[in-house]
């Protein structure tokens, strides 16, 4: 089983979602998150005074699914959430060791 996380810009959220449930995606969980990577914020204007925002704000969205359905759900987010501009985001991949529904007590696979 893995845990794929990818952070995304907040108007792809939608093509992100429709494209990994596409793939067969049951569940997702989504965060709002900030950061930075190579572009290191940049400056706005407002009320005519320039400041610079450093962390911008990105969303954050975790699929847990089986091994076999890995490549094809990394496949439909670099898809549904590239746009060719940079801050496009990233998505990682980090293997997980248990998975437990809470309401039926189900372990393993048969809980994603």
């Amino acid at each position: 089983m893995k845990l794929i996380s990818a952070v995304i810009k907040h108007f792809k959220l939608d093509d992100v979602r429709e494209a990994i449930s596409e793939v067969g995606v049951q569940g997702i969980t989504v965060t709002e998150v900030k950061g930075f990577g190579r572009q290191k914020g940049h400056t706005e204007l407002y009320r005519g005074a320039e400041y610079v925002v450093d962390f911008l704000p990105k969303l954050k969205v975790e699929v847990a699914v089986g091994d076999d359905k890995v490549e094809s759900i990394i496949s439909a987010i670099m898809q549904a959430a590239y746009t060719g501009v940079i801050g496009d985001g990233k998505i990682f991949v980090t293997n997980l060791d248990q998975v437990i529904r809470i309401r039926t007590g189900e372990m393993g696979a048969d809980a994603i």
